[in-house]
Formats: C-alpha cells, structure tokens, sequence
C-alpha cells in the first residue's frame, strides 16, 4: 500500500514538469564558483634570476684589465687616422751653407816679453821670433791644477795645427820656490808632456805685466794673431772649442797685414 502511494506521488509531480536532477544541476551550477581559462591566469612575477653583480668578473670591462682588449682599442684604422701636420712630417735633412765661425774680437797689440830668465824646448830668444803665426801664449806653472787641467787641450791643438802656422809658448812663472828650480821644470815639462816652447818668467815680471790690475791668475790664456794682436783672452779652465775654433780661424782667415810692417 505504501509502495503505492510513492509510485503515484511520483507519477504526479511529474505531471506537473518537476525534475530532481535539473534543479540540483542548476542549483549547483549557479553557486559553484566559476573557473578561468589558463590564458586569463594571472601568471605570478617570475622570480628574479641571479644575475653577475658589479664585481662579477664577467660585468667588467675587459679592455681595463686585459692589456691585448686595451691596446687593440687605442689603435686608429688608417680611415680614423688623423692626417699628419706638415711639420710633424720626417723629411730628409737637407744641406745648408755651413755659417762659419764669427770673427773673434781684437784686444789690440800684445807685449813684449822680458828679462826671460832662459827658454826651454826651442832655440827662440824672443817672442818676436814667432810673428807672422797664430800663436797660443799661456801663463802657467807646473804646479797649479788648473794648468795642468789645461795641458791636453793644449796637446790636441798642437797635433792638430801641427802641419799649420801655429806655435804655443807657455810662459812659466813660479807661484812657489820649488817651482822655480829649472830643473824641475824640465822635469815636469817632460813628465806632462809639454813640448813646445817655454819662456822662464822666474820674477814674474810679465806675468803681472800681461794681467793689469791687483789680481793675475794662472792658468791665463790668450791668443795671437799673425799681425801681433790679441784675439783671445781666457782665465782659468774651460772655452776649449771657442778656443779651437779661434785658432781654427785665424788660420784660415789671417787678417791683413798691417801696414806698418
């Protein structure tokens, strides 16, 4: 009997157009939450990747630390290079007139030399003898150190001029006793090498007589020319090559002579 009555509810209600099954569907439908497609995903920010720091080698620049990257850097394509300036440029030396050496200055006469006490090294007796030569003429004594500095330029002159009107007289006048023994010059002259001409001054006559004034000095060097007159006046060490190139010129540009010869 109960079975029945369940089967002809059941008949009725859908009768009427009821359905269990749509209604849950529907139910259900209308408040389950609704799913997004994988495109409308809100994807979430990729996490950083760990990337080379400032100190990370392989962020540095390789041209300040790799010397073959910084050389290879610096240097110009010949488009890039800038055009030379044409006085940067290396041309070839061309010859020139050579300007010769300037006349050297006249002092005027020189004077004599006298009461020579002897003379080594040559049969002069008078300074007189050497006129018509450029002459070197040097006060000096065997004993000073700045003479004796003096000596090889003298010995290369006169091998150089040997051939040449040229002589040197080197006047000796003693600063101490010992040097004025005439052996010991002989000795000395011949242990420096001095070999040519030598005026004994022992007194020191012309010495001071050649050197006006309060103060004379050793060495002293002057030269002569072939008319008798001073062209070079030097005190002490030093002017070597002027000194060369005086006597260089007075050789080869005698002056003319003067008239009352």
């Amino acid at each position: 009997m109960i079975v029945l009555f369940a089967g002809l509810a059941a008949v009725a209600w859908v009768a009427v157009g009821g359905n269990d099954n749509e209604a849950a569907i529907e139910k259900l439908s209308t408040t389950a939450p609704s799913t997004t497609s994988e495109s409308d995903a809100v994807q979430p920010a990729p996490e950083p990747t760990a990337g080379p720091t400032e100190s990370d080698p392989a962020d540095s620049d390789p041209a300040e630390s790799d010397p073959a990257e910084s050389d290879t850097a610096t240097v110009q394509t010949p488009a890039e290079a800038p055009e030379p300036a044409e006085e940067d440029v290396d041309l070839e030396p061309t010859a020139t007139a050579d300007p010769g050496i300037d006349a050297p200055q006249n002092f005027g006469p020189r004077m004599d030399l006298v009461d020579i006490d002897g003379w080594l090294n040559t049969d002069a007796t008078s300074i007189d003898e050497f006129n018509g030569q450029v002459l070197l003429v040097e006060m000096w004594t065997f004993g000073c150190h700045n003479c004796k500095a003096r000596i090889p330029f003298n010995q290369s002159y006169y091998e150089e001029f040997a051939d040449e009107n040229f002589e040197i007289l080197g006047v000796h006048a003693p600063e101490f006793s010992y040097e004025a023994d005439v052996s010991n010059i002989v000795a000395a002259a011949e242990d420096l090498g001095v070999v040519w001409p030598i005026a004994l001054d022992p007194e020191k006559l012309n010495f001071r007589a050649w050197q006006p004034g309060t103060t004379s000095y050793w060495p002293r060097t002057y030269v002569i020319d072939q008319n008798g007159d001073i062209r070079y006046d030097h005190i002490g060490e030093g002017k070597y090559e002027e000194l060369r190139e005086t006597i260089l010129y007075l050789i080869e540009n005698p002056p003319a002579p003067n008239s009352a010869s």
